[in-house]
């Protein structure tokens, strides 16, 4: 028995040739007879080994009649699983191709999917608006702390550059070196410059009487230069008379050590240039809080241009026949600013080539030869420095949430591109208006004789609005955001991260589901919410610290 059991579990292996294999096989009683084959006569079962082991999978491709029923309906089930997962991931990749432009562009219309709209879309979180209040206006009753008109150290007189923004800025400065000094401050005046051409004058904009009985606590102003100091012309135009060395940003001690001395030799002297001559974080506490009560509480608009502000945010909220909430838009894309910025868009061959020319006779110091533009406008993209176009600041606004019926009020001046340039914001949002389409002309021919009034009507709607969007910096939407906050943080106002976003359009298998998380994540907290303060920080944008308090 032992050597039966042994030659029959051997004797395949055993035996060499054909035939000793066969009779070998044919007298084991291990082996069934109907198994037994020539291999080398058979290819069909030569693949059966594999067979053995995909048994189901094999057995849809064969018609063996052994094979039962049932098993090929698991065939065919499996057959039909691995189709349909083919067919996804072929819909995946179709999809990631397609990717690259997040929103379909037919022509001049960009078409985005559709996105929720949010409960706080036009409200920032109420218990992040809570914490704060202002604290730099007026205090009821204080006792006044200037001296006698006969011991002022002297006058001081600035010409307030620019545009109305950074006129205001000026102003502000000017009353807290003054009161640094233990000076006069003679009536600021608003020189016209060769953008913005205008010869506005600071009671055309701003109420003076209201300006000066509420800083008289603070600072003497006097509305004109005293009549004692006949050569007014002097005053203008004299070297003898200007003190021109302030360095940007300087702190406090500057003034008092370089500043002061010449005012008191001279009685009147005048401080050019003035734009950003004082700093932020190098000055008394006390000092940035005069500057918030004059940006927040002293200069007021005259009432005619508050009266026209009212009327056009309200024509913005009832433009449904309803009441309705608005968004403000500050659209930067003028030509001056796409030129300044000195980056790349989107546009034919001839309008770059006008732009460079552009760029080279205005800014020819920055121009050079041209050669090194195109990586300096890469990498100013990559970092944010780049105005948003109204293309992108359409798909970012849809992918936040805002829905096509979303009344927008856009202050801008003459978009570059023209009409063709804001097609796709326009398309995307057809509800977008400005003051020259909310008011009649007739209304608003009382303004134009002074550029800066109808920059005011922008500033005041903006400011009113229940969503502030800016595209890029500048001292308007520094001015906007800085108030809004100074009011009570209640009010939304949207800073996009440009940085982020110039990563993403940029990014080509970034998809609109993951293009939408990153945006509303990102701008979770870069709505206007209280900001902590840091060295160098911007007062006008950012309040917090120096003039407003916990509540």
């Amino acid at each position: 028995m032992a050597e039966l059991r042994h030659s029959s579990s051997l004797g395949a292996r055993a035996t060499s040739s054909p035939m000793k294999r066969d009779a070998a096989a044919d007298s084991s009683p291990l082996i069934p007879a109907n198994d037994i084959s020539d291999d080398r006569h058979s290819p069909k079962d030569r693949d059966r080994p594999l067979c053995s082991h995909f048994h189901y999978v094999c057995s849809f491709f064969t018609d063996d009649p052994r094979v039962p029923l049932h098993n090929s309906r698991i065939s065919i089930f499996i057959t039909l699983l691995l189709i349909l997962v083919g067919l996804i991931s072929l819909f995946t990749i179709l999809h990631k191709l397609n990717s690259p432009y997040l929103c379909k562009k037919d022509g001049i219309v960009l078409h985005c999917p559709h996105v929720k709209e949010s409960a706080s879309l036009w409200e920032n979180p109420y218990s992040s608006t809570t914490s704060w209040k202002p604290c730099a206006e007026r205090r009821d009753a204080a006792i006044s702390e200037l001296p006698h008109e006969n011991k002022t150290n002297g006058y001081i007189f600035i010409h307030a550059e620019g545009g109305l923004n950074q006129q205001r800025i000026a102003i502000c400065n000017a009353v807290a070196v003054a009161k640094i000094m233990n000076a006069t401050l003679i009536l600021p005046v608003l020189k016209q410059d060769q953008i913005w051409k205008d010869q506005t004058k600071f009671e055309d904009i701003f109420d003076v009487d209201h300006f000066i009985d509420y800083l008289k606590d603070d600072v003497r102003i006097v509305r004109d230069i005293p009549e004692w100091f006949t050569d007014k012309t002097e005053l203008f135009s004299s070297i003898r008379r200007t003190v021109k060395n302030i360095p940007k940003y300087a702190p406090a001690q500057f003034y008092i050590d370089n500043v002061l001395p010449r005012i008191k030799e001279k009685k009147i002297m005048a401080l050019k240039p003035f734009v950003d001559r004082l700093g932020y974080d190098n000055v008394p506490p006390e000092i940035n809080k005069l500057r918030c009560r004059v940006n927040y509480h002293a200069l007021k608009f005259l009432p005619d241009i508050e009266q026209m502000a009212d009327l056009l945010a309200s024509r913005m909220r009832n433009r449904t026949g309803s009441s309705n909430p608005y968004m403000a838009l500050h659209l930067r894309f003028e030509k001056g600013m796409v030129g300044l910025s000195f980056c790349d868009f989107v546009g034919t061959r001839e309008e770059k080539a006008v732009m460079a020319e552009y760029r080279k006779k205005e800014w020819p110091r920055r121009y050079k030869n041209g050669s090194h533009l195109w990586q300096l406008a890469l990498q100013k993209r990559k970092e944010g420095r780049c105005p948003l176009e109204p293309g992108e600041v359409a798909v970012i606004l849809r992918a936040m949430g805002y829905m096509k019926e979303t009344q927008i009020y856009v202050a801008s001046g003459q978009v570059y591109g023209g009409q063709n340039r804001m097609a796709p914001l326009r398309n995307m949002f057809p509800n977008l208006v400005t003051k020259e389409e909310l008011a009649t002309k007739e209304e608003l021919d009382g303004f134009r004789k002074h550029v800066t009034s109808l920059a005011a009507l922008d500033f005041l709607v903006c400011l009113k609005s229940d969503v502030f969007v800016m595209t890029h910096g500048g001292n308007f939407a520094k001015l906007i955001i800085g108030a809004r906050r100074y009011m009570g943080h209640r009010l939304k106002s949207i800073k996009p991260d440009k940085g982020l976003m110039s990563k993403s359009f940029g990014d080509p298998y970034m998809g609109w589901a993951p293009f939408v998380e990153d945006v509303i994540v990102t701008h979770q907290t870069r709505t206007g919410l209280p900001e902590e303060t840091f060295p160098n920080y911007d007062l006008w944008e950012n309040p917090l610290t120096p003039c407003m308090c916990k509540a």
